[in-house]
């Protein structure tokens, strides 16, 4: 585990990328760890290598859910070995201001979710909250020692099926009510309504995000999770690729 730099930032995800936009998203992500003189490592399935082997036989079938505890684990092995600060991006993170992406004084921080869907009434709705697809901690942080160990015990409690946030924005926001959590405001995340919006070159998704949003972003998860089951193909996601950068300029 070679060191060059003080800072580290980490991705994961399986071999070989799928959907195929995922990797304009890694090549954001890396292009920026150069320009900020950062070391960088990307990991596939040996992400689960730290895991408890029960907890990988349970959620075999929700690799979302041990991936969000992996990505702990190996930023905690990573502080351990010596850097100051470790940062976790999601592979479908697009850093599309590079410049704009600075991290925050603090000695931890989750990412802001600004999230615009339609309530049972066809009107839009917004729902604040942060979320794990961008994670820093420094050596000196406290906390995720903390979230590590809550998140592993909620998953060795469980006995079935968990919601795919349930340790990820679910656990944080719930926390994030109680205490406060550093947030980076420019580290956020786009719903299909809005990733539509952007495509078309606005729209009352797109105005309510921008409204909600306390600074523009300058990096987001794409939610692959959900883009194809709302209906957006894999040319919609690389047309709003092409079109992010304007969109939020």
């Amino acid at each position: 585990m070679a060191r060059k730099k003080d800072t580290l930032v980490l991705q994961s995800h399986r071999l070989p990328l799928s959907p195929s936009w995922l990797h304009l998203c890694i090549e954001s992500v890396k292009h920026w760890s150069g320009q900020q003189g950062f070391d960088y490592q990307f990991l596939d399935d040996q992400i689960f290598n730290l895991l408890l082997p029960e907890l990988v036989e349970r959620y075999s079938q929700q690799k979302v859910i041990l991936t969000d505890l992996a990505r702990l684990q190996w930023l905690q092995k990573f502080l351990t070995a010596g850097y100051e600060t470790v940062v976790w991006c999601d592979a479908d993170f697009l850093i599309f201001h590079p410049g704009e992406f600075n991290l925050p004084d603090s000695n931890y921080a989750v990412g802001r979710e600004v999230w615009i869907q339609k309530d049972q009434k066809g009107q839009l709705r917004v729902y604040r909250k942060v979320h794990n697809a961008f994670l820093m901690f420094r050596n000196a942080n406290v906390f995720l020692d903390f979230y590590t160990e809550t998140a592993e015990k909620l998953l060795l409690k469980n006995t079935g099926r968990v919601p795919p946030q349930f340790i990820g924005p679910k656990l944080l926001t719930a926390l994030h009510n109680l205490v406060d959590l550093p947030v980076m405001e420019s580290a956020g995340m786009l719903s299909p309504l809005v990733i539509r919006d952007i495509i078309s070159g606005g729209g009352n998704a797109l105005d309510l995000f921008r409204k909600h949003s306390s600074v523009p972003i300058a990096g987001a998860n794409l939610s692959c999770s959900v883009a194809g089951s709302e209906g957006l193909s894999e040319q919609d996601i690389e047309l709003m690729i092409d079109a992010q950068v304007s969109a939020f300029s």
